[in-house]
């Protein structure tokens, strides 16, 4: 995989694909505004296909919304698997004080500590722990020994 031959930082993890990203969601928006343009212009010249101009609007919006919940439905699931192993990292790098506070940890800061080696874990779990550091940006701008995933969904 080509991303994984470049170093992975705070600055380019997210992941992006062209083809689903540009291509998928680009002909999908297109189908949209042609299918609105095809409608509106069928009620401003006297609506003779409308039921029809209206299904085919309705469907290309449905479209849209399968590739987003596709997305979504991916990305819940890695979350899940990440939380989980997460939690079984934790319990191996952590000092002992720390492991009953470890399900005190939202599955947002949970995503945003995977990146952190295991030797800066103990202090940044501190730091989520004491408010400190609360989203998934501050937390993952705080990691120093950038550990990368290039198997995000």
């Amino acid at each position: 995989m080509a991303d994984a031959d470049k170093p992975q930082t705070f600055e380019n993890h997210a992941r992006f694909v062209p083809g689903y990203h540009v291509f998928v969601f680009g002909i999908l928006a297109i189908n949209v505004l042609f299918q609105l343009a095809r409608l509106g212009y069928n009620v401003k010249t006297g609506g003779q296909h409308l039921p029809h101009l209206v299904m085919e609007t309705l469907l290309s919006l449905a479209l849209v919304g399968v590739a987003l919940y596709a997305r979504v439905f991916a990305l819940s699931a890695q979350d899940r698997v990440i939380r989980l192993e997460m939690r079984l990292r934790l319990r191996e790098v952590l000092p002992a004080d720390l492991h009953p506070r470890i399900h005190d940890l939202t599955p947002r800061q949970l995503v945003a500590l995977r990146f952190a080696s295991d030797a800066e874990l103990p202090e940044l779990v501190r730091e989520v722990l004491g408010g400190r550091l609360v989203d998934g940006k501050s937390i993952k701008q705080r990691v120093k020994d950038w550990q990368a995933d290039h198997l995000r969904a």
